[in-house]
């Protein structure tokens, strides 16, 4: 049975550098035989969390939106790529509404007592990060921290992170001398039982 992967682009730019870099981990966990399943998330239509309650009783979102299908493939998921720019020192909007839409998995897991099943391959995770500051990495430490919220709402207890600064103009990924390759190992890594966290 082959590992299934959920892949988040939390970037509004097509093919820019944080979809580059998602989609060499793509195809390096395909060429290792997992199954990749991509979600742009800015072409979806997510809204944003109304803090309604409505999952409280039941884990489920009450709003019928493309969120749904995003809910659907976490659950059935054994590794979830997310990946995002950094803009004002966080995870980009569209990544962030898609994380607060998982209020249900939090009131699933944590009210109802019921986390998502790990399954035969355990669920992982991969965190990739692009931001065009330079002079600090504190956009990505503050990213990740949302992005670990995530990933422990919906049962992801591992993940690893890769992350570059000082990528600016659109495409100049490909300039940096490891980060694609990086992202390419990360993605074979990623279909692995156990040894690829880092």
């Amino acid at each position: 049975m082959s590992v299934k992967i959920a892949a988040f682009l939390g970037s509004p730019r097509k093919n820019g550098n944080t979809e580059l870099l998602a989609n060499a981990a793509a195809s390096g966990a395909r060429d290792a035989g997992a199954e990749v399943e991509t979600f742009r998330l800015a072409d979806m239509s997510i809204a944003p969390c109304k803090s309604c309650g409505g999952c409280g009783k039941t884990g489920r979102c009450v709003f019928q939106d493309d969120a749904i299908r995003i809910h659907d493939a976490i659950r059935n998921a054994d590794r979830i790529i997310l990946a995002s720019p950094i803009y004002f020192f966080a995870l980009s909007a569209q990544t962030k509404a898609m994380i607060d839409r998982c209020q249900a998995f939090w009131c699933e897991k944590y009210l109802l007592k019921k986390p998502v099943p790990p399954g035969p391959a355990g669920r992982k995770g991969l965190l990739l990060l692009v931001g065009a500051y330079a002079k600090s990495d504190e956009g990505i430490c503050c990213a990740e921290v949302c992005a670990k919220a995530f990933f422990n709402t919906v049962s992801v207890s591992d993940h690893r992170r890769l992350s570059y600064i000082g990528i600016d103009g659109a495409g100049t990924i490909r300039e940096h001398p490891t980060a694609l390759a990086e992202a390419y190992e990360a993605g074979v890594n990623l279909t692995k039982s156990d040894g690829y966290v880092k």
